[in-house]
């Protein structure tokens, strides 16, 4: 195989390609997933990630096997489809099975392999047979059923991320969303590099070199993410694996005969309860315990000593307001404070001090809370009706 450097060729791209597959696909691999006790399905979404650019490059590779036939242009964009069906597959599979495995099990990955497989040789064959008439009604069919796996993929999709964002701000009472923001882009990205490659063949010609190009970058920012998830979201697997050990308990429960218990600790409406509850958050708050960042509500009703019904119960009788929205307030109060008193740390930074994690998650709640931006408390010294000069 020769090496072409013109820019313009789509066989320089190929040659990209193949080489920044093939080496993510051994970063991959090489890189270790954090010891944790729920990150048995990161594990796995890791390997098959891997095995999807090792795909890519063999694709690759086999296309520009074959440089020199007759209607390259055509052959590459036929193999272009091959190769984003199985990585729309492995990648939309690794995606939903970091949030919820539920739908897309191991077993409907290999099948939905193997009828790529099948598509595949089929429609290698026939392009090399030279019966066009055939291969137009075979590419045709398999666009068509590749659409509509991508629909399938889609609707999944969408039901888990809404329920990991639903999981996520339970467990942690949190705005949690930003955590999970690359995952929905990257398959916003795996579906619209789908769309083109569909497009492609079907109206257009002479432009699969910045398709390809395309695909590169999307495998470049797909692999920096998931590399950058692996690394420093613990907590978020943490959560995930929460919620399964609760579910499954909920499971068992319903299997036991119930029996009548005494309870530990029931939550009760007792002045002498509220009092309680009252003086541990004082002493909570009077440590800044409330700019921690990353902590359940279970977590901290064991740190401040109570049972966490009867801090639930608190909050709702007692004060009118959940947990969540309490401690949001608390940071609010601290950062309007140390807007005003800390001039040399910027607006963003203090947002973190006061245990805001995400930038756009600070200034939407205290814009809501107090009515204007941190900036505008901040030029206007806490006076909310001067305009800042």
């Amino acid at each position: 195989m020769e090496f072409h450097l013109a820019f313009d060729d789509i066989r320089f791209f190929q040659w990209i390609a193949m080489i920044v597959a093939a080496s993510l696909a051994i970063v991959m691999l090489l890189i270790k997933v954090p010891q944790t006790e729920h990150a048995t399905k990161l594990k796995r979404a890791k390997s098959i990630v891997a095995l999807s650019y090792m795909f890519c490059a063999f694709i690759s590779w086999y296309t520009l096997w074959h440089q020199d036939i007759a209607g390259y242009e055509v052959f590459s964009a036929m193999t272009m489809l091959i190769n984003v069906a199985f990585s729309t597959t492995t990648l939309s599979f690794s995606l939903i099975n970091l949030l919820g495995s539920r739908y897309v099990d191991f077993s409907k990955l290999l099948i939905s392999l193997f009828a790529i497989f099948l598509v595949s040789i089929g429609l290698v064959e026939v392009f090399f047979n030279g019966e066009r008439d055939l291969l137009n009604i075979v590419l045709i069919s398999s666009i068509v059923l590749f659409a509509l796996m991508c629909v399938y993929y889609i609707i999944i999709f969408d039901r888990w991320y809404r329920h990991s964002i639903r999981m996520l701000e339970k467990y942690y009472d949190e705005d949690e969303e930003h955590k999970l923001k690359w995952v929905k882009f990257c398959f916003i990205l795996a579906m619209l590099t789908d769309m083109f490659v569909i497009v492609y063949l079907i109206f257009f010609r002479g432009f699969m070199f910045i398709y390809i190009g395309f695909y590169i970058l999307f495998l470049l920012y797909f692999a920096g993410n998931f590399i950058s998830f692996i690394g420093s979201h613990k907590l978020l697997l943490d959560a995930f694996g929460h919620w399964t050990i609760s579910q499954a308990g909920k499971s068992s429960k319903k299997k036991r005969p119930a029996r009548k218990t005494r309870p530990a600790l029931q939550a009760t409406d007792s002045t002498a309860s509220s009092e309680m509850v009252r003086k541990a958050l004082d002493q909570w708050v009077e440590k800044k315990k409330y700019r921690e960042y990353d902590k359940s509500r279970d977590e901290i009703a064991m740190e401040i000593g109570v049972n966490k019904e009867l801090m639930n119960q608190y909050f709702s009788q007692v004060l009118g307001k959940d947990f969540r929205t309490w401690r949001t307030e608390l940071r609010i109060e601290d950062a309007k404070r140390l807007l005003l008193s800390d001039r040399k740390s910027s607006t963003n930074f203090i947002g973190e001090m006061v245990g805001f994690s995400d930038r756009s998650n600070f200034h939407r709640q205290f814009t809501r809370i107090v009515g204007c931006s941190p900036k505008h408390w901040r030029d206007t010294e806490g006076r909310l009706n001067v305009s800042p000069e």
